[in-house]
C-alpha cells in the first residue's frame, strides 16, 4: 500500500499555510535594508557602512527554554516569541551593537498554523518594536523527535557596531559604580527550577503581592528589552564626557556568572543587599522550594535584568537619565581564588 508524508506525521499544505502567515507578520518588521523577502533559500540583508565607521557584526543565538512548558501548558503562545528576539537583542545590545536582523527556528511535533502564526506575531511585534527586521527562518514539523503539542524555538540575531563604540569592559577600575535597571520577572531562565517548585495545579492561582495576577501570568511576563535604555544612557553619559563602561544581561547563571564576564581580571563587585525590590515571585520560588541564597544567585536576575558600570562622577547623570536604575554596588579589587561577585 503506498504511504504519504502526511501519513508519516509531516502535514506540506499546513507548512505552506504557515509560511504565508509567517510572511505576513514578517512583512511589518521589514527595513531599508532587507532585499526581497520570505522564500529564499537565503535571506538578503544590505547595511550602510558609512552608518558604522570600521564596522563590527555582531551576532548571538538563544533560545527560550522550558518557559515553553509553561506557554504550552497555559494555551498562550503570543508572548513566547517577544521573550526570544528581546533575550537576543539584550546579548549583543550589552556590547553596543545596533540590531540589524532576526531569524528564527521553530521545531514542532505536529505543524499548526495558527499557533505558528501566533508565535511568530509576538517575534514580529518585537522585532518592530526595536527596527529590526525578521527576514526568516526555519519551521519543521518532527514527530519522532516531540510528543503531542510540544514545540522549541531559538533565535539568531545579527548587529553592527562601529569598533570605537564597542562596549568591552576594559576601562572599568576598582571604585566605578554599578547600577541596575528592573527585569519584567524571571524574563527566560531559571524555569526548570521554578517549574519543579511551583507545579502546573499552581498556575492559576493569585499570586500574592501583584495587581490581581495569576501565578501563571508572573511565569509568562516578556523578556524586557533594554536596547532603548541602552542608547539613551550612552547617549546622555558621551555629551557629559563619559560614556558607559560595561553592561552585563542577567540571564542563566543569574548574577554570578554573568556580570564578571564584562570585567577586567582582578576585578569583581560587591552588591548591597537592599538597594532593589525583589519581586514577589522570586520570593514565593525561593520559599516554596527551601532554596539558599547562592542558589538563587546563581539561577535568577532576582528583579535586576541589566547591570551596568560607570565611573563615579557619572553615577547621577545615570540615574537622572534612567530613573529606573538603582545603584547596586561598587566594582573591587579580587583576588584570583575570591569569588568576584560579593553581597553585603
Amino acid at each position: 500500500m503506498a504511504s504519504s508524508y502526511r501519513e508519516a506525521g509531516v502535514d506540506i499544505a499546513e507548512g505552506r499555510r504557515a509560511v504565508e502567515l509567517i510572511a505576513r507578520a514578517a512583512a511589518s518588521t521589514r527595513t531599508p535594508g532587507v532585499l526581497g523577502g520570505i522564500g529564499g533559500f537565503g535571506s538578503l540583508f544590505r547595511f550602510d557602512p558609512d552608518s558604522h565607521p570600521d564596522p563590527v557584526l555582531v551576532a548571538s543565538t538563544d533560545g527560550v527554554g522550558t518557559k515553553l512548558k509553561v506557554a504550552i501548558a497555559l494555551g498562550r503562545h503570543d508572548t513566547i516569541g517577544i521573550d526570544l528576539v528581546n533575550h537576543c537583542i539584550n546579548d549583543i545590545a550589552v556590547q553596543g551593537a545596533d540590531p540589524l536582523f532576526f531569524l528564527d527556528y521553530l521545531a514542532t511535533a505536529r505543524l499548526d498554523a495558527g499557533r505558528v502564526a501566533e508565535i511568530v506575531s509576538g517575534m514580529a511585534a518585537a522585532c518592530a518594536a526595536a527596527g529590526v527586521a525578521l527576514v526568516g527562518g526555519e519551521t519543521a514539523e518532527l514527530p519522532a523527535l516531540y510528543r503531542d503539542d510540544d514545540y522549541d524555538l531559538a533565535g539568531f540575531i545579527v548587529g553592527v557596531v562601529a569598533r570605537a563604540d564597542l562596549v568591552t569592559g576594559a576601562d572599568v577600575e576598582p571604585g566605578d559604580v554599578l547600577l541596575g535597571l528592573p527585569s519584567s520577572g524571571l524574563h527566560t531562565n531559571g524555569y526548570s527550577l521554578a517549574r519543579r517548585v511551583l507545579p502546573e495545579a499552581d498556575w492559576h492561582r493569585p499570586m500574592p503581592g501583584t495587581d490581581g495576577l495569576t501565578i501563571g501570568e508572573c511565569l509568562l511576563e516578556p523578556h524586557r528589552s533594554y536596547l532603548d535604555d541602552i542608547r539613551i544612557l550612552r547617549r546622555a553619559l558621551r555629551a557629559d564626557g563619559g560614556d558607559a563602561l560595561a553592561f552585563a544581561h542577567l540571564t542563566g547563571g543569574g548574577w554570578i556568572d554573568n556580570i564578571p564576564r564584562t570585567l577586567p581580571d582582578g576585578t569583581g563587585v560587591e552588591v548591597e543587599l537592599g538597594s532593589w525590590s525583589v519581586p514577589p515571585i522570586f520570593s514565593l520560588i525561593q520559599q516554596r522550594g527551601d532554596i539558599g541564597n547562592d542558589e538563587m544567585v546563581s539561577t535568577f536576575n532576582l528583579g535586576i535584568g541589566l547591570t551596568f558600570v560607570v565611573h563615579p562622577a557619572q553615577a547621577d547623570a545615570a540615574v537622572a537619565t534612567l530613573p529606573e536604575a538603582r545603584r547596586l554596588g561598587r566594582v573591587v579589587e579580587v583576588a584570583k581564588a575570591e569569588p568576584r561577585v560579593r553581597f553585603t
